[in-house]
């Protein structure tokens, strides 16, 4: 906390030389100082807690450094700050941080509204807080003691609090008049200074376009849909504001469009498709494939296909749960398993299952297409860990698995042309694994092992291009073939000359230095032999702990004879008791019986 504090102090000063940049007029860099504010006081993840916090502790110094108290400890006393009393530009930065400070709470409220839906007037009241406090700020800046600049930028940030107070309104229309004024004025801004000053207002004016188009859409605008959706996929995961009205709307208009499909052909077989949720995603799978296509990084290409695949599960899984409720559906399944047709819903059910397997097969080819590309390009950094053979078998093993499933997909048991094509398909990724198998087996010096496998890669490559004969469109969506047969005979080559210098290499060494000897030096003095792991770490000088010795033990003496030994008889010896009785006693007491 403390040197969180010691920053702030640092940035305050380093404002304050913004802020004092004109001597003759007040001057304030606005949007400047609330981005660099947010970005080292919490926004950078999405801390709008920090910041309204930062916001309260700067407002706390300001006041105190001006002067400006509200009351005492006893009394509060309301003040605002006027044009009279605008003698200094942190007076403008004064109420800057009061506008600041209630948007943030809005924004952290926003998130919180998500589980808790009563926070939303609140969230309200705040945004209108925030923008009662713009709006003195733009009063303030009409001073003739301000600058052009510190006018505009007020009038633009302004604009942007009244925008955002209607666009959660829903006031479509007053947000995007309100978000097009914002927008002008940061455009002016940006065209009158150098490219380094306005690269701040660019940034700001894409941060308001997706606002402007989300309100036109509403308006009416049906154009405006498609530059959402480019947004969406430009945007590469990154989330915001404007991300879940983006997928909510998108869906909307998907839900619209559903209400006039009714089937669905695949595979010569045209399906009736009930199920709303299928409806929608079935019309939005072709807008995804183009999505993907489009992309323009492996980052964004991999958010889109696990953002297709979760929205085909649930789908998947709603049929699922229609087939269970069914009972009826039950009975004609039974019955149609006499008939070997499946149902329309079980069928549909195929269809949406081989959808998600055919995409898990196009997300892990692109991996291995992105860690192919890395594993060609020269390591750089030793310590870092780099792509390596045994990563692009894991992603292959993956596919053949999909491909076993859909081989098993019901209703398509008897179409003889799926099955060729999923024989195909699996001929050549097999190849592609066991390419990289032997690849892995030559980074060990595995020779013998690697050749075994390079054969059988040209085997499965052979199998391809005999049955893609009569399966000429089967090709078209896989890997090429002669490309890696090429690539196998090259890496044949270089496997056999590895091989002979690695054999050469061993015959060179002297037969001393290739016996592994692990008899310590103790026990070989009089041999002389080159080890240079004496000169190690850990030299191998004595045995330790030593063997144990045999040494002779203590003998253990057993008397057998003595159960033989017949004593002497000892009763003379042995005292007898007397038997007189009392009299007896007396005797023996006095003496008189021995």
């Amino acid at each position: 906390m403390a040197a969180e504090q010691q920053n702030e102090v640092k940035t305050q000063q380093m404002e304050e030389n913004k802020e004092n940049s004109i001597d003759e007029s007040l001057g304030l860099e606005i949007l400047q100082i609330i981005k660099d504010s947010q970005q080292q006081h919490g926004l950078r993840h999405g801390d709008y807690q920090r910041y309204r916090g930062y916001c309260s502790r700067r407002l706390r110094r300001l006041r105190k450094t001006l002067g400006f108290k509200m009351g005492n400890r006893h009394k509060f006393t309301g003040k605002k700050v006027t044009v009279e009393l605008l003698s200094d530009n942190r007076h403008l930065l004064l109420v800057l941080m009061e506008a600041e400070r209630a948007w943030s709470y809005a924004m952290q409220l926003k998130q919180e509204a998500n589980t808790e839906p009563r926070k939303r007037f609140h969230l309200l009241a705040r945004l209108r807080k925030a923008a009662k406090h713009g709006e003195q700020l733009e009063k303030l800046c009409e001073s003739s003691r301000v600058d052009a600049k510190t006018k505009l930028e007020a009038q633009a940030y302004t604009a942007y609090l009244n925008g955002m107070v209607q666009f959660e309104l829903q006031e479509w229309k007053s947000a995007m008049e309100a978000f097009n004024k914002c927008k002008t004025i940061y455009e002016k801004l940006a065209s009158a200074f150098t490219e380094e000053q306005a690269v701040l207002y660019h940034q700001r004016v894409e941060e308001i376009s997706p606002n402007i188009r989300y309100c036109a859409y509403n308006i009416g605008d049906q154009n405006a849909i498609n530059d959402l959706m480019q947004m969406r996929l430009s945007a590469g995961g990154g989330g915001g504001m404007m991300a879940e009205k983006l997928e909510a709307l998108i869906t909307q208009t998907r839900a619209k469009q559903a209400a006039v499909m009714s089937e669905v052909e695949w595979r010569g077989r045209i399906v009736p498709v009930k199920i709303d949720k299928a409806r929608i995603f079935l019309l939005g799978l072709a807008d995804n494939e183009a999505a993907i296509m489009q992309a323009d990084n492996e980052e964004t290409k991999e958010r889109l296909y696990e953002s297709l695949l979760a929205e085909c599960r649930d789908t998947i899984q709603a049929v699922r749960e229609e087939l269970r409720t069914d009972v009826k559906q039950r009975e004609r399944a039974a019955e149609g398993a006499d008939s070997g047709k499946v149902s329309n819903l079980q069928y549909l059910h195929s269809y949406l299952t081989y959808i998600k397997l055919w995409t898990v097969v196009r997300r892990n080819e692109s991996m291995a297409h992105a860690l192919q590309a890395k594993l060609k390009e020269p390591q750089t950094d030793e310590n870092k860990r780099g792509p390596r053979p045994q990563d692009l078998i894991r992603l292959y093993d993956i596919i053949l698995q999909s491909l076993s499933e859909l081989s098993s997909l019901q209703g398509l048991e008897e179409d003889h042309a799926f099955q060729k094509e999923v024989a195909l398909k699996t001929l050549v990724y097999k190849a592609y694994r066991c390419f990289y198998i032997a690849q892995s087996y030559v980074l060990v010096k595995k020779w013998s092992e690697a050749l075994v496998l390079y054969e059988r890669v040209l085997k499965y490559t052979r199998e391809v291009q005999s049955k893609a004969k009569s399966l000429n469109n089967s090709l078209k969506d896989l890997p090429d073939v002669q490309e890696l047969i090429a690539e196998v005979n090259a890496e044949k080559y270089s496997l056999q000359a590895a091989a002979i210098l690695d054999t050469d290499d061993v015959a060179e060494v002297p037969p001393q230095q290739q016996i592994k000897d692990t008899m310590p030096l103790s026990d070989r003095l009089d041999n002389f032999r080159l080890d240079p792991t004496l000169l190690s770490k850990q030299p191998n000088l004595v045995q330790f702990p030593p063997d144990f010795q045999p040494i002779p033990c203590k003998p253990l003496f057993f008397d057998l004879a003595l159960n033989h030994v017949a004593f002497p008889p000892l009763d003379d010896k042995v005292e007898q008791k007397g038997k007189g009785g009392i009299t007896g006693y007396f005797k023996g007491f006095f003496g008189f019986g021995s």
